[in-house]
């Protein structure tokens, strides 16, 4: 970037009205902020307008005001002669509430022409991640985004950043807002259960994780009637953290196990919370990654991380026309062409023998059998943590024998002890899917699944990363396998099947530079060796999430 490169950002998606100045010679982000705060209750979406109008552009103008005492300060630039303060100007144009976005578009580019400066158009989840992958110094982080209308994870591949994972219902914060009203708090109430939580005792509430995604709405209905029953408000505010973090954890590991990435970066307004900060450094250390988390003022909804993305976007040319600027309510992360990143490669491989370090297990792989111990996960209450290794270890153990007796390639159980969370198996395969894909192997995925929802259970988490391949000169004619079947359960449901099928195309996403292709073929072979309703069915699972 040049020396005297100074950018606007203008942020104003759904709580903050706020404009920042990012300075790229120094590293500076000047931030101006008024944040709107709702008598009671959630965001309206009205009131968030009328915040909006009335505050952005007072930010604005004390955000220039700061760009203009920096020119003043810069021989390279001379207001008097016409210079404008600012190289181009940046703005959120979504995810985020329609009436927002359209003031904070038509103030963005009412600047633009003023100052006649390009305009570049930012995706505020992925402004998320690129403050952190900025502040860090990290180069292809994972990233989890955790705020009040959102929750879920992100990691490059191939130009794009990839959801890996995400939320089937609420976001986090709002998730944990719908309880503290249910109880009689203010708002917010994120802040309000982690102080309860610090003074409460464990109180047991579901656990809900699908392979990669995870959902709010079963474990908030039992924490509104835990509090009804008389559990104490700060039991079950322990219980409702310790859980809800812990999944946005084990998901985050996954996603770190997954991509074979050894950065993460926390992202979104929960991320001020100390436990799920807690939580993510110890899963980090366990696995040998190193963790990074902005300060607060970037992890909010904020102008600075706009104006820092905004200025990369520029430098890369990626800038937008005025006529072609309209904003995008539902605007994906991963519709943004990462222009910035162009060229880099991800996905180190994972090695075929030997010790592996897995997403929840350590794997040690010898020439005739396997060893896969479930350790203690450190960042999860002790009592959640034990229950979870003993039914995941005695559950793998039965449903890898049940879909071998279905005539799905499963390796052999050798021996299961549920208590230590250890099973042996055969070895089987010569390295993960994930390192040798083709179409074939991803077609026999789907008619293992499809046999496996035929005998009436899922795999639960059937990634690149669960299926070992063999070469086909192996002497086994080329087999596929599925492998770890912890996630997995009995169960007739279609909504459960779906899910396996939406699991294995997330995974492919984030491993395949050629993954709608190869999703394509493994649908097709699903629907031939299984039930087409479970492959239609996956419009609606698609449908629920936060960005589809």
């Amino acid at each position: 970037m040049s020396s005297s490169l100074r950018v606007l950002g203008i942020e104003g998606t759904a709580w903050a009205a706020s404009a920042a100045v990012y300075d790229a010679d120094t590293d500076d982000v000047h931030i101006e902020t008024e944040a709107y705060e709702p008598e009671s209750g959630g965001i309206h979406p009205r009131e968030a307008a009328e915040h909006m109008g009335e505050h952005v552009p007072q930010v604005i103008e004390r955000a220039l005001a700061h760009a203009r005492s920096l020119a003043d300060d810069d021989p390279t630039r001379d207001l008097s002669a016409g210079d404008p303060p600012v190289d181009a100007v940046a703005f959120s144009r979504g995810p985020g509430l329609g009436p927002c976005l359209r003031i904070v578009g038509t103030a963005a580019r009412a600047l633009a022409q003023r100052f006649d400066v390009p305009l570049v158009g930012v995706n505020h989840m992925v402004a998320h991640l690129e403050i952190g992958r900025h502040r860090s110094g990290f180069s292809s982080p994972v990233c989890l985004n955790a705020s009040g209308a959102n929750a879920h994870v992100l990691a490059y591949r191939n130009g794009r950043y990839r959801v890996l994972g995400e939320t089937m219902d609420t976001g986090v914060g709002n998730a944990l807002d719908k309880f503290t009203r249910h109880v009689g708090w203010s708002h917010p109430g994120g802040p309000k259960v982690e102080a309860a939580a610090a003074e409460g005792e464990y109180h047991e509430l579901p656990y809900v994780v699908k392979g990669m995604d995870f959902s709010f709405s079963g474990i908030m209905s039992a924490a509104k009637q835990a509090s009804d029953d008389g559990v104490p408000v700060e039991d079950v505010c322990c219980g409702l953290q310790e859980n809800v973090f812990a999944m946005l954890t084990e998901v985050t590991e996954r996603a770190l196990s997954l991509t074979g990435s050894d950065e993460l970066v926390l992202g979104g307004g929960v991320g001020q919370n100390e436990r799920l900060r807690e939580m993510l450094e110890a899963v980090c250390a366990q696995r040998g990654a190193e963790f990074f988390a902005p300060e607060d003022r970037f992890l909010r909804d904020n102008a600075g991380m706009i104006a820092v993305l905004g200025a990369t976007m520029y430098e890369a040319g990626d800038t937008i026309p005025i006529e072609e600027s309209a904003v995008d309510p539902d605007f994906r992360p991963d519709e943004v062409p990462v222009t910035w990143r162009r060229g880099e490669t991800t996905n180190p491989s994972t090695a075929d023998d030997g010790t592996v370090q897995g997403a929840e297990a350590t794997v040690e792989i010898g020439a005739n059998r396997v060893v896969k111990t479930r350790n203690p996960r450190t960042y999860r209450h002790p009592t959640l943590d034990e229950r979870l290794r003993v039914e995941r270890t005695r559950e793998e153990a039965r449903l890898t024998t049940d879909a071998r007796r279905h005539g799905v390639p499963t390796p052999v159980v050798l021996d299961v002890d549920p208590a230590a969370g250890r099973l042996v198996f055969e070895t089987v395969g010569d390295a993960d899917l994930r390192d040798q894909l083709t179409a074939d192997r991803v077609r026999a995925v789907a008619r293992h699944l499809a046999a496996v929802h035929g005998a009436g259970f899922v795999h639960g988490d059937p990634t690149t990363r669960n299926v070992r391949v063999s070469r086909s000169d192996a002497g086994d004619d080329g087999r596929t396998y599925l492998i770890d079947f912890g996630l997995g359960y009995y169960t007739d449901d279609v909504e459960d099947y779906a899910m396996d099928l939406h699991v294995l195309g997330q995974s492919l996403a984030g491993t395949a530079d050629d993954a709608e292709a190869l999703f394509a073929a493994a649908a097709d072979a699903y629907r031939t060796a299984g039930d087409p309703a479970v492959v239609d069915h996956l419009r609606d699972i698609e449908g629920r999430g936060r960005y589809q």
